[in-house]
């Protein structure tokens, strides 16, 4: 048997893998992951629902993919500034139109905190990955006067982070939270600089008596 021989099962294996994570996606993101969607996503490929678990370990661990490739269209949409302080009303935004995939990824970071959970080590690596990505953003405009310098960058970054998945899972409840508005006025009373005492050097001179 040739190589390419042999390696044609493995090539179409992972095909159909792509496909069901692309579809999955696509059906999660408007019309939320349990009761038919699975059901959905097995037509839309041509195979049994029990067939989608041939290409995975189970239901978790097709989760755990669909986050993942959310995150990877977020950042093929945004040319791969999806964690800047800017970024962020647009990503509230795009979640906002996927109430499906955005509840998936509450339901789960809100359970996957036992190092067992098959989406544990995900969730780890992202938060980790955000902490340092945002970090790094707010450390740039820190050096450039734009956001206050007595809270560390990762501090800070933390916090938006706190806001931005406690508003969306306020939003899940209430559809009249607006998270990107929250965002900003959040980002806008935390990060802002502090105004100069007055006698301090640079500070503006007082203004003539009214």
């Amino acid at each position: 048997m040739s190589p390419l021989k042999a390696r044609g099962p493995y090539a179409k294996g992972a095909e159909r893998r792509e496909k069901i994570i692309q579809t999955a996606t696509d059906v999660f993101a408007t019309e939320g992951f349990e009761g038919t969607a699975l059901k959905r996503v097995a037509e839309l490929v041509g195979v049994k629902e029990a067939t989608l678990f041939h290409y995975f370990k189970g239901k978790q661990e097709l989760l755990t993919a669909v986050l993942a490739e959310r995150d990877k269209r977020g950042i093929d949409m945004s040319s791969g500034d999806s964690v800047g302080l800017n970024a962020l009303t647009a990503v509230a935004e795009r979640n906002r139109r996927e109430p499906g995939l955005t509840t998936l990824y509450a339901v789960a970071s809100a359970t996957a905190n036992d190092p067992g959970h098959g989406s544990h080590a995900y969730f780890r690596e992202r938060y980790a990955w955000l902490v340092e990505e945002l970090g790094a953003d707010i450390a740039r405009r820190q050096a450039l006067g734009e956001v206050r310098r007595e809270v560390p960058s990762d501090a800070l970054a933390r916090l938006v982070i706190a806001a931005f998945d406690g508003l969306q899972l306020q939003w899940l409840y209430d559809k009249s939270v607006d998270i990107p508005e929250g965002l900003g006025q959040l980002i806008n009373v935390l990060l802002k600089p502090a105004a100069p005492e007055a006698g301090a050097v640079g500070a503006a001179a007082p203004g003539p008596p009214a």
